[in-house]
């Protein structure tokens, strides 16, 4: 790339912190340094035209976890874990909230719903006798039951006439929160630069010096926040995991209201400018779908058009406007990964598909390492 003396001399000289990402853990993290060290020097790069990965591209959920996933998680972490995860879910939206208003995020606070298959009768029993117990373990959070029980008014078809609901999950609108953000961001002289890949990066001890696909340059710290491309920047402990999702032009007097989990989270959906918004059938090809290739499959696509055709609104005629894919950061542990990898290079990665309830929180966390 050809630079002018002025180009170098505005945008890539004397660089106190480089975030990699744009997405919501970013620029938290950006936000956050900026408060500790007014008068640093942050520069972001992005390897999109916008953010990439799940920041602009998930289904928009502030949730912080269904009946049937706490008690899945529940296998495999401490009750403290457990508690650790959902506390941290829950202040992650505060701070998102906080940061942004919620009226610049459309933030609705219309609850959150768990179906069950007619087919699951195992899954439903299981919840329905873990009830009491998971509230139980809550109750110190929330200080009141999370979840119960409700008839299905909303006329799904092959689900339990009983659903899972609580009162405390939302949806927000995800463009408008990352336009808030980097309003939020820029408006603090923080330079973004997009269409911009680090494709490597080595360090002295003083600085960092990165490599990107357009020029090189120090920085004298680094901070990598791509989360699901994270192995790419040889974070091993994170895999990609595709997410698939689609969305309906508009329906006249669509009375679905909330964010909706099916078949234990592998299914999710919610209504969006009188639009449902579906995603997930990850379960079909965990394989295939562990990948950082934006792209839709047919098996996966296949399942949701019938999904939305038998079960969610199986009495209405409807078209499907948009299809996309969003990449996520997953592990064998749901805990992010928030860690300094040497002198001057740190990372907040693995988010686990809970970006929207965590980005902001592991931001923070990431800035307050250095």
């Amino acid at each position: 790339m050809n630079l002018s003396y002025w180009e170098i001399k505005t945008w890539l000289t004397n660089i106190d912190f480089t975030i990699v990402g744009s997405g919501i853990v970013g620029l938290n993290c950006a936000l956050q340094l900026k408060r500790r060290f007014p008068k640093s020097k942050i520069l972001i790069l992005e390897k999109g035209i916008l953010p990439q990965g799940a920041s602009t591209k998930n289904a928009g959920f502030a949730c912080f976890g269904s009946l049937s996933e706490i008690i899945d998680d529940l296998k495999t972490h401490t009750e403290g874990e457990v508690i650790d995860l959902i506390k941290k879910r829950i202040n992650g939206l505060k701070i998102l909230r906080e940061t942004l208003g919620d009226k610049s995020i459309d933030f609705q606070n219309l609850g959150g719903y768990e179906l069950f298959l007619e087919s699951d009768e195992a899954l439903y029993d299981l919840c329905k006798c873990k009830k009491e117990e998971i509230n139980k373990l809550l109750f110190p959070i929330f200080k009141s039951e999370v979840f119960n029980f409700k008839l299905n008014n909303f006329g799904f078809k092959g689900i339990k006439p009983n659903y899972s609901f609580n009162s405390f999950e939302g949806q927000i609108d995800t463009g408008k929160m990352i336009e808030a953000l980097l309003n939020k961001v820029q408006s603090l002289g923080i330079k973004i630069l997009n269409n911009t890949t680090v494709e490597a990066f080595s360090e002295d001890a003083k600085s960092v010096k990165v490599k990107t696909n357009h020029f090189d340059f120090n920085s004298k710290k680094l901070f990598i926040a791509t989360n699901g491309f994270a192995k790419q920047l040889n974070i091993s402990s994170v895999k990609p995991a595709r997410a698939q999702i689609l969305i309906t032009k508009p329906i006249n007097n669509l009375k679905i209201k909330g964010t909706f989990h099916l078949d234990e989270g592998y299914y999710y959906f919610r209504n969006i400018d009188n639009r449902i918004l579906l995603g997930g059938a990850r379960n079909l090809d965990f394989k295939t779908e562990e990948t950082t290739e934006f792209a839709q499959t047919e098996i996966i696509q296949n399942k949701l058009k019938e999904l939305l055709k038998t079960t969610i609104l199986p009495n209405e005629n409807f078209e499907i406007e948009k299809r996309w894919s969003g990449i996520m950061g997953v592990g064998k542990q749901k805990k992010a990964i928030v860690k300094q990898l040497t002198n001057n290079v740190f990372c907040g990665v693995r988010l686990g598909g809970m970006g929207i309830a965590i980005g902001s929180l592991v931001g923070r966390e990431l800035a307050d390492l250095t």
